[in-house]
């Protein structure tokens, strides 16, 4: 009973045992973000030659997988790996690779595109479309894949960004080839920007670098079958122009030299409306004006030159090279003048006048090759100095000058004159050109600058060689204004021909040797000194008779009293004499009774004087007696002195060496003080 029971319990716990087994080999249970890889082991067809991946039916790794939840397979026929779901982040491309399926036909790189696989993640589906194994053009987008890892490849890449201010450009590694002579791959339509690169090769999109560019923004590109080169778009900054040379076209005419202007092209940023257009490799006449454009680099080159300024006062001559023939325009005028009478052909016989005098006939008018009748007025100019060259002409007067300013482009002109002397003379040339003119001296000539240095400088140096050569130095100094008219004439005959207006000649200074100059120097300077002393003498003599004149006038009144005096005089002496006369008679009467009184008078003084005299000596004798003559003397001077007939202090103090002056004073002191005389008197 006990054994029979412990085989029944051990074959219940095999059974057991057997069914957990069974359980565990038929049920598989996969995450929510797994998948299962199945592997049929038995009972089932061998996979075809050269296949990797089996179907439902076939033995090996199977191409459908189990997703999430509990799945129940048959035990032992099946053995299940489960695996990760494939992520594609947010800013990620996944590209895929077949492992297995059909072969790539001969000269494709990439599997072509099956549909009803649902993104690769029904591989059954794509093997029995015949899918092909290797690169697939398809791509996975952001988002989560239940792929089966053992049929398909998946790797994760960065979406391709063309930041602000860039451009990508494309080279396609699959497609038709790109026509025979291009450069660039025909733009197709429907590819979405290359993120359809079935639609791509569905339209027959061609291998290569491609016309077609990518602008700024985020695109989800196979990198695999698409490469992406960044790029700077071409920026054309204020001030500046962009000239444009086209890498591919059509074939440029051996006689053009810039290519002819195509519409549509959006400034050369859609190359395939340019191509259509019948556009011409080369140079373009079409210009970038400052701005940012998306053009593509593999088909366009754009060069930077700086825009064509033209100040006031200035016009801009252009040489056009590009338009029709200046032969072509006297046929087209001929024709017209046939249409329209008399009006056009006087115009066809000035054109004809115009194209038969050599170079001129290069001024045509607009849409002509050659120099443009119509000039660019001041301003701003786009200019393609590849189709238009530009001269600048001042319209202002232009002063050309000869001296020994560091500033000027030629030195004082050195001339030497009949009688041997060489003069350096420094000249100034004022010329204008009017705007009218401006292309006519252009075709002349070129540039102001020709003007200048090969016809104004030889002909102004020529013209005062002649001018000195037939003349003296000092003449030619003296005659300086007519030397000037001269070459003023000359020059406004010479520039004529050049259609340029000679303003004025001016000669500014004129240098003689200076031998020459000091012999004249001196020359004029006696001549001025010789007119000097004539011009004072001339002075004198009217000095001269000026004050004679004014000594006579001062003299008249004299003069006329002195002759009234005269007369007044004569009339005196005569009333004199009649009075003199009566007078002398009369005094003659009292002159002799006076006479008798006198005598009567005289007797009684004398009588008087001579007794005093006797008195006096009488005096002076009895003086002398008592107190000597020196006493006398003295007492005479004291008396003359006291009566102020004699000065005692001198009116001049004279001294001098060994006392002159104190002897002199001695000697009046003893003059004046008298000697003690000796006296018989005794005085107690």
């Amino acid at each position: 009973m006990s054994s029979s029971f412990l085989a029944d319990s051990w074959g219940i716990i095999l059974i057991a045992v057997l069914l957990l087994i069974l359980i565990f080999n038929s049920l598989v249970v996969v995450g929510g973000r797994e998948l299962a890889v199945l592997e049929r082991r038995w009972f089932g067809a061998n996979m075809p030659k050269g296949r990797v991946v089996a179907m439902a039916h076939e033995i090996g790794v199977q191409a459908r997988t189990l997703g999430p939840g509990l799945h129940v397979l048959v035990p032992f026929l099946y053995k299940a790996r489960k695996m990760p779901f494939t992520v594609i982040g947010e800013q990620e491309i996944g590209l895929v690779e077949s492992i297995d399926g059909n072969s790539i036909p001969a000269g494709k790189i990439f599997a072509k595109v099956v549909p009803n696989h649902n993104s690769f993640q029904d591989g059954e589906a794509f093997l029995k479309n015949e899918g092909e194994k290797g690169p697939q053009i398809e791509i996975l987008p952001p988002g989560t894949y239940r792929i089966n890892p053992v049929l398909f490849n998946v790797r994760n890449l960065e979406s391709v960004v063309i930041e602000s201010g860039k451009i990508g450009i494309v080279t396609a590694m699959d497609g038709e080839p790109i026509n025979t002579g291009r450069l660039l791959a025909i733009k197709v339509d429907g590819h979405s920007n290359f993120e359809s690169g079935e639609m791509f090769l569905a339209h027959h999109g061609q291998k290569g670098p491609q016309s077609e560019i990518l602008l700024p923004g985020t695109y989800r590109i196979n990198r695999d079958f698409f490469r992406v080169q960044v790029a700077d778009a071409t920026i054309i900054p204020s001030g500046k122009v962009g000239l444009v040379t086209a890498l591919d076209g059509e074939p440029l005419p051996e006689t053009e030299y810039v290519a002819k202007s195509v519409p549509e092209h959006k400034d050369y940023q859609d190359v395939s409306k340019f191509l259509l257009a019948g556009g011409q490799r080369g140079p373009q006449f079409d210009v970038l004006k400052p701005g940012t454009y998306y053009v593509n680099p593999l088909m366009f080159r754009v060069e930077l030159d700086d825009v064509a300024v033209v100040q006031r006062g200035q016009v801009a001559v252009l040489v056009s090279n590009v338009g029709e023939e200046p032969q072509q325009l006297k046929q087209l005028l001929a024709e017209s003048a046939q249409r329209e009478g008399g009006a056009a052909r006087g115009e066809v016989q000035s054109l004809e006048g115009r194209l038969d005098v050599g170079i001129e006939r290069y001024v045509v008018p607009k849409g002509f090759r050659g120099i443009q009748q119509e000039v660019a007025g001041p301003g701003i100019y786009y200019l393609n100095r590849r189709a238009f060259i530009a001269y600048v002409i001042d319209t202002t007067n232009i002063t050309i000058d000869w001296d020994e300013s560091s500033d000027t482009k030629f030195d004082p002109l050195k001339v030497v004159s009949r009688d041997g002397f060489e003069i350096s003379v420094s000249v100034k040339v004022i010329i204008r050109v009017r705007p009218d003119q401006a292309p006519y001296m252009v075709s002349k000539i070129g540039s102001i600058d020709n003007l200048i240095q090969h016809v104004i400088h030889p002909m102004i140096d020529s013209s005062f060689r002649n001018q000195a050569s037939s003349t003296s130095a000092m003449n030619f100094m003296q005659d300086r204004q007519e030397e000037q008219r001269k070459a003023e004439e000359r020059t406004r005959i010479e520039l004529e021909k050049y259609h340029v207006e000679c303003v004025s000649v001016l000669i500014c200074q004129i240098r003689l040797p200076q031998d020459l100059m000091d012999t004249q120097t001196m020359k004029i300077i006696a001549q001025q000194q010789l007119a000097m002393y004539e011009e004072q003498q001339k002075a004198e003599q009217t000095r001269i008779a000026t004050e004679k004149t004014r000594s006579e006038a001062e003299m008249q009144k004299t003069l006329v009293e002195a002759e009234i005096g005269v007369k007044v005089a004569e009339q005196t002496k005569l009333k004199t004499i009649r009075f003199a006369e009566g007078e002398a008679e009369s005094t003659r009467i009292r002159a002799e009774g006076e006479a008798k009184g006198i005598k009567a008078i005289g007797e009684a003084e004398g009588s008087k004087i001579l007794a005093i005299g006797e008195a006096t000596a009488k005096a002076y004798e009895l003086q002398n007696k008592a107190i000597g003559q020196h006493g006398v003397t003295a007492i005479e001077i004291a008396k003359q002195v006291a009566s102020g007939n004699v000065k005692v202090t001198p009116d001049f103090l004279i001294q001098g060496e060994n006392n002159i002056g104190g002897l002199l004073s001695g000697y009046l002191t003893q003059l004046i003080t008298p000697k003690e005389q000796p006296s018989d008197k005794k005085y107690i």
